[in-house]
């Protein structure tokens, strides 16, 4: 157990140190906007180019590892999906509840957890999950999203290709693509470019907690409680069993070797709370309320459920 505390501490340690920062005013709610810009346009893109650039594409592509949390974040969706619609929840807060309860913080959370558990294989599971989230998942919940608004004068393929464009555009995405062309095509990076990547990238793991620490502050907590914690529970126990059942079946059917880290690390990745935007497109329905009870819910909920998970898997 103190070995698991020696992961889980120090990254709830970090989130508190943030939320308190910002609760007795040493840095101001704009000051944490800024630090997760940073984190999420210049550090983790260029940890990602790092992990990826620096490793042969056999060791960077895990077949195994995609089909499993590709699979069970679709069924995540769809259980999801299935539930809300047979309790009647309008379309607007069942597209919340889907998208909250499949998408991960992979990158705030996700990482510096796996930096602390794997460190050798953090930075490619970072890399696997951004490619699964932003090309799959992601654009599931937000074309649900845009069918709950009543958006359906644009054809399902044009939308989901301009989803797709904008992910492209993302940073994160630029420097994941970036590292896996080097890391396909062999060419070597020169030096003084890893040493910037690796400076920069260094910075992305405790900067990021700050970060979500600081953004709890001012949540607005008036909403659907009941709804909240139903997210919150689709997240931090659905999403991750859904996850361990694919990769079970993937083992079992001989799709794809695991090696036993990833393994672990795919049921704990689905196993994070949901991301740092979830509150963000949550206002465009005026959902807000809910989106930010379900978040502190999930946040504050997994250390326990971490803690569980990691107790039984290492």
């Amino acid at each position: 157990m103190a070995t698991i505390l020696g992961i889980t501490f120090p990254i709830y340690a970090a989130i508190v140190i943030g939320y308190w920062l910002v609760r007795a005013g040493w840095l101001s709610s704009s000051d944490m906007r800024l630090l997760g810009n940073f984190v999420l346009n210049i550090a983790l893109p260029a940890l990602l180019f790092k992990a990826l650039a620096t490793r042969d594409f056999a060791q960077v592509f895990q077949q195994g590892y995609v089909l499993a949390y590709l699979g069970g974040g679709v069924a995540t969706i769809i259980v999801v999906y299935l539930w809300f619609t047979l309790k009647r929840i309008d379309p607007a807060r069942r597209a919340l509840a889907v998208m909250g309860s499949s998408c991960p913080n992979s990158g705030f959370v996700g990482f510096p957890i796996m930096l602390l558990a794997f460190p050798d294989i953090a930075g490619i599971v970072l890399a696997l999950n951004i490619l699964v989230e932003n090309i799959i998942l992601i654009p599931i919940c937000l074309v649900l999203i845009d069918f709950a608004k009543g958006n359906t004068g644009v054809g399902l393929g044009a939308r989901l290709g301009a989803i797709l464009l904008g992910m492209l555009k993302r940073p994160m995405i630029i420097g994941l693509l970036a590292g896996l062309a080097v890391s396909l095509f062999g060419v070597r990076v020169p030096g003084p470019v890893l040493g910037l990547t690796s400076m920069l990238a260094d910075s992305a793991a405790a900067l990021s907690l700050i970060a979500i620490g600081g953004a709890l502050v001012g949540l607005p907590l008036r909403g659907n409680k009941s709804l909240a914690a139903q997210i919150a529970i689709g997240k931090l126990v659905v999403h991750p069993a859904l996850v361990a059942l694919a990769a079970a079946i993937v083992s079992m059917m001989g799709l794809a070797g695991m090696p036993d880290d990833l393994h672990i690390a795919v049921i704990l990745s689905a196993a994070m709370p949901m991301f740092g935007i979830y509150v963000v497109l949550a206002q465009e329905q005026g959902l807000e309320g809910a989106a930010s009870i379900a978040m502190l819910a999930a946040t504050s909920g997994a250390f326990f459920t971490l803690n569980a998970l990691m107790l039984w898997l290492i």
